[in-house]
């Protein structure tokens, strides 16, 4: 916090307030957003934070693998509700501001659970390695203490990421334009206000994005060629059609998330125009969120299990 008050103290002779353009400036189509993203949000809210739940009234599910699933849901839940409040009063208000200190600890927490997510999943990935190819070792190596000090390692990058980001910030100038070209306070429409805009800042955005994104997304690919090359060994078709049941779910987040991200930051915008760039992060903002908890209790038989056992348990109780 002390680097947002710093921030705006530098600048405040500049700007002392954003005003966020939103996702349309089409009057007849907010209503309809406001209750669509309204409804995303429920449905995130609730999926995440009964999922964490679940895992933690569920002793059986007291393992690696869902103690990283429960951290997953921690994240999403977090920085969906970093975002989406504020994207839903844009929808309701006539001007929608925001002051500079409000927006630089949007980004702030924006970044820092976008980058703990990026390395969630590739300890996730990690996880999935060792039990498939390593079963045997699984309890030794993914021991208690491996999973805090994986867990300090995701937090750990997710810190290093809005710093970063902040820091590069610092060294910006808004002069008199405060219009933001999107819902949020994001790196790039805030680059395209900047006084002292340069290829050196832009150049700073890609080499933090690429090991937020780059670092995590090789990680998984890695986890994953071993993961394959173990499974086609696997001379029992129930056998190989086990080992990709646990996978699956992970692959399908996995695609989602770094995706639409890859979609959004490691193109020039020249080729993405900012509109554009808009609809993809939604993706990774509001719709990963979402679809995260949904798709590992439709694709979980542990945790459709769990889930009858919990509500059974509160029928009879």
């Amino acid at each position: 916090m002390s680097i947002v008050k710093r921030m705006a103290a530098e600048n405040s002779s500049y700007v002392t307030e954003f005003i966020l353009a939103g996702l349309t400036d089409q009057p007849g189509l907010r209503i309809p957003l406001f209750f669509l993203f309204l409804g995303f949000y429920v449905v995130t809210v609730v999926g995440n934070l009964g999922l964490i739940m679940l895992i933690g009234l569920n002793s059986h599910l007291h393992i690696p693998m869902y103690f990283f699933l429960l951290n997953l849901s921690f994240i999403d839940f977090s920085y969906s509700t970093t975002l989406t409040p504020k994207m839903l009063v844009g929808f309701v208000s006539k001007k929608n501001t925001i002051s500079y200190a409000g927006c630089m600890t949007q980004f702030f927490f924006f970044c820092f659970f976008v980058f703990s997510e990026s390395y969630i999943l590739s300890a996730m990935a990690y996880d999935r390695y060792v039990a498939i190819c390593k079963p045997l070792l699984y309890t030794v190596t993914m021991s208690p203490q491996v999973c805090l000090l994986l867990l300090w390692g995701v937090y750990g990058m997710g810190v290093f990421g809005a710093v970063a980001h902040m820091g590069n910030l610092m060294f910006m100038t808004f002069c008199s334009d405060n219009l933001i070209n999107h819902y949020m306070c994001d790196i790039i429409p805030l680059l395209e206000l900047s006084c002292n805009n340069s290829y050196v800042h832009l150049l700073v955005v890609f080499i933090i994005v690429t090991i937020g994104i780059g670092v995590p997304i090789v990680t998984i690919f890695i986890s994953y060629g071993f993961i394959l090359s173990s499974i086609f060994h696997i001379s029992s078709t129930e056998g190989r059609s086990k080992a990709f049941s646990t996978c699956s779910s992970h692959i399908i987040v996995v695609s989602l998330f770094f995706g639409s991200g890859a979609f959004m930051y490691l193109k020039p915008p020249s080729i993405l125009p900012l509109d554009q760039g808009k609809v993809s992060s939604i993706f990774y903002t509001a719709v990963v969120p979402m679809f995260n908890p949904l798709i590992y209790s439709l694709r979980n038989k542990d945790v459709k299990i769990a889930l009858k056992k919990t509500l059974s348990r509160k029928i009879f109780s």
